[in-house]
């Protein structure tokens, strides 16, 4: 998680967007890392699962992800939840929770009241190092940067 959120932290530093930042491991070894670049790129659905995604799958030529676990320092959104899921990842671990999101100005609440269903998938996503990840939205908070 701590790589994560050293992901993460690159990416608000340069004002890419929130701070979410994701790792892909596959036996131990990362395979595949990225964080949001949703103002960087103009593009809403790059969070930092998707583009850790974009690159795992680049790096194993597959797109097939299924011996691979993935970290990210937020609760994953219904979008990448669903990234995940056609990807086979196998496990999400996750910092901060949905609720977390909200407190630092992210509608996942929004999305997650319309298509719930996270009850489900509770041997799926796991929860892992949330107060560190807490440290890291605080630290988000505290600069400045663009709301979207």
């Amino acid at each position: 998680m701590q790589l994560a959120i050293e992901e993460a932290l690159d990416g608000i530093n340069k004002g890419h967007g929130g701070p979410f930042g994701s790792v892909i491991v596959r036996n131990g070894e990362i395979v595949g890392k990225g964080h949001n670049r949703v103002l960087k790129n103009n593009d809403p659905t790059c969070h930092g699962e998707v583009d850790a995604i974009r690159k795992a799958c680049y790096n194993l030529d597959t797109f097939d992800l299924s011996d691979c676990e993935l970290y990210t320092t937020g609760e994953p959104c219904h979008m990448c939840l669903c990234a995940c899921m056609w990807a086979n990842i196998k496990t999400i671990y996750y910092g901060c929770t949905i609720e977390d999101n909200a407190r630092i100005g992210f509608r996942d609440e929004k999305f997650d009241g319309i298509f719930s269903g996270r009850d489900k998938l509770r041997n799926y996503m796991l929860e892992l190092d949330r107060e560190a990840c807490l440290e890291l939205f605080d630290k988000y908070l505290s600069m400045q940067h663009k709301s979207y």
